[in-house]
């Protein structure tokens, strides 16, 4: 094994690069790659209380830690354990054992065939924003792409999960999710995190969140038991799972639903929004989303999607160049090799799809919109870990069908009903737990009717 360590990226005697990370993360690990390679060391804070991270670009080492060696690098890293706090110890957190066993009782939720039945929901939840907007067409105003996107996917999710009970959840989850990732952001970056339990206005807000949201779980997961269980939303799914003998206890069951939550609105959300951003700067690419969105008669299904071919094309295109999981870690139990360089025992380790999709020895032009490289061939004479916007390896994100179903669905009703310009060229950026706008996404729609006008000849285009 190597001997050497990774290069250091400079920072202040005081306090390495922590000011930087907290100030620009994205910047900061970008500069990283461009002035010491692939492999790099963060020194943060000051001395005494210094920690080490060690950041990751390089394809090869992604497939290293999150598939081939996957068992020798673990999710023990100080924002996981934030986020357990914050979220509970699901799927995404879980580890050993206890991740087996909530995997097993799972992944029968998720297979192709049952999440299928989700689509007409879907699409139901994306006519009625497309519904909605028309009367914001009529007013004339700008609409903040990604609270509305924030908004659709949170009801299709919460749909899913709750079924009638969706408009009891939405609201407190809506309120309490943005305060607890940020909560988990900060203390995990903090070289000293305070003890929760001093009354200072972070703890307060986020113990707060975490009471509002555990306490609508909890109620209506111990109605839903009450009530038998027997509807076909995921969370009487999972109070009706078996493996075995076994089952899932209420804990389990609303540490699944938090994750779910997060994973299946926050993301799709992102994702969404930046692909109708580009959409709305591109206009030639709009055209051939909203032509097969055209192709498909009435609401897209499940059985439509395969026909989506250019708008999956387009949603990967908006996760390669803002990945709503922007950075995910790891903690080398008993040290390792990555990039040639020794990396020692218990050192934390971060891979940033940020980074790595925009590499420029991976990929060509990587700041230009091109939805063409996620061509069938061009995929495939691609790395395979140069691109994973849903992880890698065992630990893969279970709901990325999901996901990719839903954003396919949304994507083509929106486009197929409204012609969209975004207003601002570049949107600044938030990273927390995903990689959050920082503000609000800009766009003007144009009305339905000339949409349909102008795809049929009777309307010139004014931007030719």
């Amino acid at each position: 094994m190597a001997s050497v360590p990774p290069p250091s990226l400079s920072g202040t005697p005081g306090l390495g690069v922590l000011p930087d990370l907290k100030r620009d993360v994205l910047g900061t690990i970008e500069r990283a790659r461009r002035e010491c390679g692939d492999v790099v060391r963060l020194d943060l804070g000051p001395p005494g209380l210094r920690s080490t991270l060690y950041t990751v670009f390089h394809p090869d080492d992604v497939r290293r830690a999150l598939a081939t060696e996957a068992d020798a690098y673990r999710k023990d890293t100080r924002f996981y354990r934030e986020l357990r706090w914050s979220l509970g110890d699901g799927l995404l957190n879980s580890q050993d054992e206890r991740w087996k066993r909530q995997r097993r009782f799972i992944q029968p939720l998720f297979t192709r065939k049952r999440i299928d039945t989700y689509a007409q929901g879907m699409g139901e939840e994306a006519e009625t924003l497309a519904g909605r907007w028309r009367g914001a067409v009529a007013a004339g105003q700008p609409i903040d792409l990604h609270a509305e996107m924030s908004r659709v996917t949170l009801r299709i999710v919460g749909r899913l999960l709750f079924g009638a009970d969706v408009e009891r959840a939405v609201p407190v989850v809506g309120n309490a999710f943005p305060v607890l990732g940020d909560y988990a952001r900060l203390r995990s970056y903090s070289a000293a995190p305070l003890p929760r339990s001093w009354p200072l206005p972070a703890n307060r807000r986020a113990s707060r969140a975490r009471r509002e949201v555990y306490g609508i779980c909890d109620e209506l997961i111990a109605a839903r038991r009450a009530a038998g269980a027997s509807g076909g939303d995921l969370m009487s799914l999972l109070i009706a799972a078996r493996d075995g003998e076994e089952a899932l206890d209420d804990a389990e069951i609303r540490d699944q639903v938090l994750i779910f939550l997060l994973a299946g609105h926050d993301t799709t959300a992102i994702a969404l929004t930046f692909a109708l951003h580009l959409l709305g700067r591109h206009p030639e690419a709009q055209a051939r989303v909203r032509a097969e969105a055209h192709d498909v008669s009435g609401t897209p299904g499940a059985a439509d999607v395969e026909r989506l071919a250019y708008t999956t094309m387009v949603l990967k295109e908006a996760m390669r160049l803002y990945p709503p999981a922007w950075a995910t870690g790891r903690r080398v139990a008993a040290g390792g090799q990555l990039g040639g360089y020794a990396i020692p025992p218990g050192a934390d380790v971060m891979l940033s799809p940020w980074v790595t999709h925009r590499h420029p020895a991976l990929w060509d032009a990587p700041e230009r919109f091109d939805p063409e490289r996620f061509t069938a061939e061009r995929e495939a004479a691609r790395h395979r870990h140069a691109y994973f916007p849903f992880g890698a390896g065992p630990r893969a994100c279970i709901g990325q069908y999901f996901s990719m179903l839903e954003a396919a669905i949304v994507l083509a009703v929106i486009v197929r009903d409204h012609e969209l310009e975004s207003l601002g060229d570049r949107v600044p950026l938030a990273p927390r737990i995903t990689l959050h706008p920082a503000g609000q996404v800009l766009g003007r729609i144009t009305s339905p009717a000339r949409v349909a006008r102008r795809a049929v000849g009777v309307l010139p285009d004014p931007r030719r």
